[in-house]
């Protein structure tokens, strides 16, 4: 039988969803459950692009060297410069098992337009690159991938992989990075790249969303002898994502008597009982939440609304249902917490959630729960991952909410006062200030903002901007995260800075909706003053 290695991306190009930042400490949660999940290869980064990203692609190298992963294999990403090969080797050095992934752009409209490059040169750096990755002797393995695979001159991707191969590739990756290929066009790139470059290496795929085809794709992929599939989390990625790790492996558990190779069934590793656990802790640490109609993982996936179906589900559940919630881990009971609830207990359900705080940490957010408890009834699960995810958002923030007074009714403009705790970043053990400053807007939040955005230097004031607003804010929402009137409000907003149209995300909770809004917005702001200095 087949065996599919999935190659996940989660913390590499999930992490280019915009407005997403990993950490070193969520990058290593993340990597601890995907290890969990059963994945076969983690792509924990791309340690050339920042000392930060360098720092995290080492967390999740030495998590795997102590054990932490099991046999999960940790790779790295780097173009095809010397210089991000070495950083690759730097950051890897303490895994288990070591992959370089290198690549480089094979259609013409990336080599002219963006690597303004010919395909001899092209084809140069490829054997050098390659040469000198596997010279070092600091990888286990070597994977080469030819960015733009599917809109390359075939001949050219040919002589491309070839090159890679010849140097030392053992898998060789055909990204549809733009999401342009059909399922029977890719089946027939690959089986065409498969009979022209001979040699002992493993064919993998990285499929993109734009035309909402990643996951037809990679499947079609895996038919004609693809032998690991590229994939992120919930869809996680540029633009409209990349393939689904949970679509693509829940496909292959529920239609392995129609998508086979050869005539046999294909398998792959991943335990799918971890997969919505998996799911809920990517999205709360990537910010991004988990759209309701989403396949295998969304809200409603195995809800019905209309009567006629929860009369056959009621009946027979395999009338509307094709998959069995507990495959995916929906059948463990929801641990109710409250008031009185302990400190341990807490730990324990943060601990099995996947996330890994350290003693402060808890402390922290038990603090914050228990003033959560105090308003709220009872807290589940989603108050909780709200509650750590919020924390865990604040951790190297600057400003910190500390007061807010509102006035605004209908007749009258409303006016905000808020009086933030300011650390300086530039000298971490001095005490924080307060600075409060008051501004006007069109409602509450929209005052708010300004106040915020006053203190912050956002508005082109005290901060050097210039007159117009330093920040833009492109979305704002809010919504309950359980039933009832004393319901956990989860704020979420986007801001982007004006100058470079970068995006920042944040969110806040609160069952005051005002104070969870504040505290998004807050958390966008960190994160644009923290790419400021």
């Amino acid at each position: 039988m087949p065996i599919i290695h999935i190659y996940d991306t989660t913390l590499r190009d999930g992490e280019q969803t915009p407005g997403v930042h990993f950490g070193p400490r969520q990058k290593l949660d993340i990597a601890r459950r995907l290890s969990k999940t059963g994945v076969d290869i983690i792509e924990a980064g791309f340690p050339a692009s920042s000392p930060g990203d360098m720092e995290a692609v080492k967390t999740v190298a030495e998590a795997s060297g102590r054990g932490e992963l099991g046999s999960t294999v940790v790779s790295a990403l780097a173009r095809m410069l010397k210089e991000d090969i070495d950083a690759a080797a730097e950051a890897l050095a303490d895994a288990r098992v070591r992959r370089l992934h290198i690549f480089i752009a094979t259609s013409d409209i990336h080599l002219r337009n963006k690597l303004r490059i010919s395909r001899d040169e092209c084809l140069a750096r490829i054997r050098t690159c390659t040469a000198y990755g596997k010279s070092l002797g600091a990888f286990d393995e070597i994977e080469f991938s030819a960015e733009d695979a599917t809109r390359s001159d075939f001949d050219f991707l040919c002589e491309a992989v070839q090159a890679a191969v010849g140097e030392g590739a053992g898998i060789v990756n055909v990204p549809d990075t733009v999401g342009y290929t059909t399922p029977a066009e890719f089946q027939e790139i690959l089986i065409r790249l498969r009979g022209r470059v001979p040699g002992d290496w493993r064919l993998s795929v990285h499929c993109h969303n734009d035309l909402g085809m990643a996951t037809a794709n990679s499947l079609a992929a895996a038919e004609c002898g693809a032998e690991q599939i590229e994939c992120t989390v919930n869809g996680l990625g540029e633009r409209a994502g990349n393939a689904a790790m949970e679509e693509i492996v829940m496909a292959l558990k529920v239609r392995r008597d129609a998508i086979r190779c050869g005539g046999e069934e294909l398998t792959c590793g991943i335990v799918t009982q971890e997969i919505t656990e998996t799911s809920r802790l990517v999205a709360s640490l990537s910010g991004v939440p988990v759209q309701p109609n989403k396949a295998v993982v969304g809200q409603n996936a195995f809800a019905h609304a209309a009567g006629i179906h929860q009369h056959g589900v009621m009946a027979a559940r395999g009338t509307y249902e094709i998959m069995n919630p507990e495959d995916l881990g929906l059948n463990a009971n929801t641990i109710v917490l409250g008031k009185l609830s302990g400190r341990h207990a807490f730990a324990d359900r943060v601990a099995q959630m996947g996330y890994s705080l350290d003693a402060a940490g808890i402390d922290a957010a038990f603090a914050r729960f228990k003033e959560v408890a105090d308003r709220k009834a009872v807290l589940t699960d989603d108050d909780v991952r709200a509650i750590v995810g919020e924390y865990l958002d604040s951790l190297e923030g600057k400003y910190y909410l500390d007061t807010f007074q509102i006035q605004s009714g209908n007749h009258i403009r409303a006016m905000a006062l808020v009086s933030l705790s300011a650390k300086d970043t530039a000298a971490p053990g001095k005490e924080p200030v307060i600075v409060t400053e008051a501004a006007p807007g069109e409602g509450p939040i929209d005052a708010a903002f300004n106040a915020v955005n006053r203190i912050a230097g956002a508005d082109g004031g005290a901060a050097g901007g210039t007159a117009e607003s330093r920040v833009e804010l492109i979305s704002y929402g809010i919504t309950a995260v359980t039933e009832g009137t004393d319901a956990l409000g989860e704020a979420r907003v986007k801001i982007a800075d004006r100058e470079n149209g970068t995006v920042f995300t944040g969110r806040g909770v609160s069952t005051d909706i005002i104070k969870a809004s504040i505290k998004a917005y807050l958390g966008a702001i960190n994160k644009w003053e923290k790419m400021k200095n």
